[in-house]
């Protein structure tokens, strides 16, 4: 069952939806927070988790973050990592007013950049008891250094340049200058992006799971946000509460996860899927099914019902 629920952060009106196992439950029941990747909505892949995550029982929020989607903020599409982190705490604590849920027991997942996110709302908010990411990154090393880690220094400068240039002219009052997140095609996309670029293009510019919501564009002032960023600076506080992290064995991405573990202290897990890139555990189901399956054993042990 998918409930539409609003809830505020910092200020904004966040919408959301509750996924809950239909029928009636037998007390409260564990949750999970899932958090969207940068530039999407609750129904793409973090609505999938989150009903997946139903069906085994727990109670799973998908929600827009803040200036995106159906949720409030001006300007649209400004991606906010301190806000974006924020979003994640107004999530538990909505949760932990929601009478089917157990607030001594909500995890959070985070998938792509909410991977990232998910880190620092963790390791500051004691009240998420288990971590899991599924393709995390850190948005600040995506920018700075690129999906695969090789980018050129020069790429950040410039993006720094129309950054600092967009905030003189909307000081002007000449708008919000914003940017393209894909390119207009997919032959384009594949060229400037290689099978990355590609597989992100197909994911959210095509039938494949394209939503009229989810963002094209971001605004200019969203890079020197995002530059200075650091989502694995403090991921050793998560400890001792557990961290499970899924990355694809073919994800350009992976060498952010393994950084990200790297720092933490355990209990920890970096888990691999087989064969999956960044985007495929999206919504494939021949990895979105294993990955589900770990992340549902991981939430019931570690949020399992304490004496």
């Amino acid at each position: 069952m998918k409930t539409d629920v609003t809830f505020p952060s910092a200020g904004l009106k966040l919408a959301g939806h509750l996924h809950t196992l239909d029928g009636e439950a037998d007390g409260p029941r564990p949750a999970v927070v899932v958090g969207h990747p940068g530039g999407g909505v609750k129904e793409q892949t973090a609505g999938l988790y989150a009903r997946r995550l139903a069906e085994h029982g727990f109670v799973a929020l998908a929600f827009d973050a803040a200036h995106q989607g159906e949720s409030e903020g001006v300007p649209r599409g400004l991606e906010d990592p301190a806000h974006r982190v924020e979003d994640i705490k107004a999530a538990v604590s909505f949760l932990t007013t929601r009478e089917e849920v157990d607030p001594d027991r909500i995890g959070a997942l985070g998938i792509c950049a909410s991977g990232g996110y998910v880190l620092p709302a963790a390791a500051t908010d004691h009240r998420i008891r288990a971590v899991g990411t599924v393709s995390a990154v850190d948005i600040a090393r995506q920018f700075r250094l690129g999906a695969d880690g090789a980018q050129d220094p020069a790429v950040i400068q410039g993006m720094l340049d129309a950054a600092a240039a967009a905030r003189t002219a909307e000081a002007h009052g000449e708008g919000v200058p914003s940017f393209q997140l894909f390119p207009d095609t997919a032959e384009q996309a594949r060229a400037l992006g290689g099978r990355h670029g590609f597989e992100g293009f197909e994911y959210y510019r095509t039938d494949r799971a394209r939503h009229p919501r989810s963002a094209t564009s971001l605004t200019w002032s969203s890079v020197d946000r995002m530059t200075t960023f650091d989502a694995f600076g403090f991921v050793d506080l998560i400890a001792p509460r557990p961290l499970l992290m899924i990355v694809g064995s073919e994800a350009v991405t992976s060498w952010m996860a393994v950084q990200a573990f790297q720092r933490a202290r355990s209990p920890k897990e970096l888990h691999w899927i087989d064969g999956a890139s960044h985007v495929d555990l999206y919504d494939k189901e021949q990895y979105v099914g294993p990955a589900v399956s770990r992340l549902s054993d991981f939430f019931e042990t570690h949020l399992a019902k304490t004496a």
